[in-house]
């Protein structure tokens, strides 16, 4: 399915640019983690090509064309892309889910704040989320109850992300903590910017987006066992080894702005073990009734999509994906007049 040379190009990728996601997918059987690492690594490309370009929203318009390329099966002369076209052939990938993600980078592409923790999810949704649904693809689980669960994990997994780089972002004048907590705080986001301090307000704002990501962590392993056998210690790695990182969150005291989180390796391979015994009971014991959950309002437009019931994205968000693109072919065309 994917050329050896492409797919081990997409491994090197992973290897030095997702440790933990590398650590875990070690787990997972080949059928599953060969597509998976071609999967990430195009993530990877797609996140990196925003973050670190200078022209943001050119990167994003030159992935939307890389992804129709992808998708018409004449992908870019690289690794990546021939990996990915070779993933959307294989799987029946829904165009939705990549268009998610695009529309996330793109958000970040025009410097978008977020003022309510559901707009934080929003943007988790499509960053995150919309690769725990292409994950469960990959897998062939088109089930909604799992693909809730999948969605609950990603969200999960990008709160943590916003918690442990509060400093990061602030240097680099980001911000991704709903700005109404801060508000609610009497911090002006600008003076943060100016001056960022691991101050006891945002500590506590800290520590109440890890204890929503706790919720989810939570909420997420019900649909753990729903997932193939094979797959559900890798998944659970994932799972533990990113919660990890809100532990070490917590061990700082919430002070994420003049310190970083790390975890260790031995951390890492205790918490593999706890994945291990957590996949045994998926076996042994009854299943949770959590899984039946609603999927949070913010990812349901991805669990449509990779169940079938909406694998194009919705009318509304589909011209508000147009309406993106077309903001950023604005912002670029005028960038290229300036100079």
């Amino acid at each position: 399915m994917i050329d050896p040379k492409d797919l081990a190009h997409c491994r090197d990728v992973i290897r030095t640019g997702s440790l933990s996601f590398h650590a875990a997918s070690k787990l997972l059987p080949a059928s599953v983690r060969d597509p998976a690492l071609a999967l990430y690594a195009f993530c990877r490309l797609a996140d990196d090509e925003v973050d670190e370009g200078n022209n943001k929203a050119r990167a994003v318009l030159d992935l939307r064309n890389r992804l129709d390329l992808a998708y018409s099966g004449m992908p870019c002369d690289a690794p990546e892309d021939r990996a990915f076209a070779a993933i959307v052939a294989e799987f029946d990938m829904p165009r939705a889910l990549p268009e998610a993600l695009l529309e996330g980078l793109a958000w970040d592409a025009m410097e978008r704040r977020y003022a309510t923790l559901s707009e934080v999810r929003d943007y988790s949704a499509r960053v995150a989320s919309a690769v725990g649904a292409m994950m469960c693809v990959l897998m062939r689980v088109r089930n909604r109850d799992a693909l809730a669960r999948a969605c609950d994990l990603g969200v999960a997994m990008q709160l943590t992300n916003i918690a442990r780089d509060v400093g990061e972002d602030a240097r680099a004048s980001r911000i991704y903590l709903p700005t109404d907590w801060l508000d609610d705080a009497g911090i002006s986001v600008e003076d943060f910017f100016a001056n960022p301090q691991a101050s006891p307000d945002i500590r506590r704002i800290v520590r109440h987006l890890l204890a929503e990501a706790h919720r989810l962590y939570i909420r997420s392993e019900a649909g753990i066992g729903a997932l193939p056998l094979q797959a559900r210690t890798g998944i659970f790695a994932a799972r533990y080894i990113y919660d990890g990182i809100s532990a070490a969150v917590r061990r700082n005291a919430y002070d994420s702005v003049s310190m970083r989180a790390r975890t260790t390796k031995t951390t890492k391979i205790a918490r593999i073990g706890l994945a291990a015994v957590r996949t045994v009971g998926t076996v042994i014991l009854p299943k949770s009734p959590v899984i039946y959950a609603r999927p949070l309002d913010e990812v349901k437009f991805l669990v449509d999509a990779a169940s079938y019931v909406s694998p194009e994205l919705p009318s509304s968000r589909a011209a508000a994906f147009v309406d993106i693109m077309a903001t950023l072919k604005a912002r670029d065309q005028s960038g290229v007049a300036a100079e």
